[in-house]
């Protein structure tokens, strides 16, 4: 039997393909989608999930927005990298669906009671998670399979991933709430770079392959500039990938703790990789992820889309 998930996002160009993914993986059933500020406004980023759904043909799946801004922190949004719309690059039309009247927090709550176990997998700030935890506990919820974070150097501040920065507050309060959680940070998914060998792959299989690899182009600009990149890494999806292909991702079991304090830490993901401070491990952390299979898996996904 497939998985029943949620994915929790910000979409965003990583957001879009891990969505895509996600609806082209027979090994789980996507119940919904909820929303959250990040990439873009809260606003904007419903929109996008909405889009892609409908690119895909899947305006059946419910999707509920949430959280518009963080705990405590002024609202940032990652416009340098996404653009304008969130999903700048091909153009897709207004969606023609709307969102559901029930906040993405009830939604959550109401899918867990119904649908549980469930599995969340949040790819943007961790707020709407947070909430979900702080108003109805952990109950119906057996895995969260998170990107964010990082072992190593961020990519917002030079100590911070950016969904983890955004709201520092709500990732602790879900790296203690004695979950199983995974995260899949950014020493492993600065690996899942797509490149123009990878483009071309994704463009001789379809529509959607087409729309997967012209999303890229606008999003390898900002890589680009600022990397030196020839592509860019696609986050969000190999959470998903994790999920439906066991193996793919190595991860070890450690002590994950969130500096809060620290403005100039503010964020930071402390990984005790080598048990240094003696915590009870808390995460599956992600350590190593096998790439080839990883582009394998994607192109034959989407080329299922259509």
């Amino acid at each position: 039997m497939p998985t029943p998930i949620v994915l929790d996002c910000d979409p965003g160009h990583d957001d879009a393909i891990a969505l895509l993914l996600a609806l082209a993986s027979p090994e789980v059933e996507v119940v919904g989608v909820t929303t959250t500020y990040g990439n873009q406004t809260l606003e904007k980023t419903t929109a996008n999930a909405l889009r892609v759904l409908e690119l895909a043909g899947r305006s059946d799946i419910p999707v509920a927005a949430g959280a518009d801004r963080p705990f405590r922190r002024e609202l940032v949004v990652a416009a340098h990298v996404h653009g304008e719309s969130g999903l700048d690059g091909p153009v897709l039309p207004p969606p023609r669906t709307s969102s559901v009247a029930e906040d993405a927090v009830a939604f959550l709550a109401r899918a867990a009671r119904e649908r549980g176990p469930l599995t969340l997998v949040p790819v943007g700030p961790l707020t709407n998670l947070a909430r979900l935890l702080g108003e109805h506990g952990t109950e119906g919820i057996e895995r969260v399979v998170l990107m964010g974070g990082a072992i190593g150097e961020g990519n917002i501040t030079p100590a911070a991933e950016f969904n983890v920065w955004c709201d520092p507050e709500a990732a602790q309060r879900v790296f203690s709430s004695g979950l199983d959680v995974t995260m899949v940070g950014l020493d492993v998914t600065h690996e899942a770079l797509l490149g123009p060998a990878e483009e071309k792959r994704l463009r001789a299989v379809g529509r959607i392959g087409t729309f997967v690899a012209e999303l890229n182009v606008f999003f390898s600009e900002y890589h680009r500039r600022t990397y030196g990149w020839d592509g860019a890494p696609i986050h969000d999806a190999v959470a998903v990938a994790h999920l439906v292909r066991p193996g793919l991702v190595e991860t070890q079991f450690r002590n994950v703790e969130v500096e809060v304090d620290s403005e100039l830490n503010r964020g930071r993901t402390v990984v005790d990789r080598w048990n240094r401070t003696g915590r009870e491990p808390n995460a599956h952390v992600a350590v190593a992820l096998d790439r080839d299979a990883f582009f394998d898996l994607l192109v034959e996904r989407i080329a299922s889309l259509g």
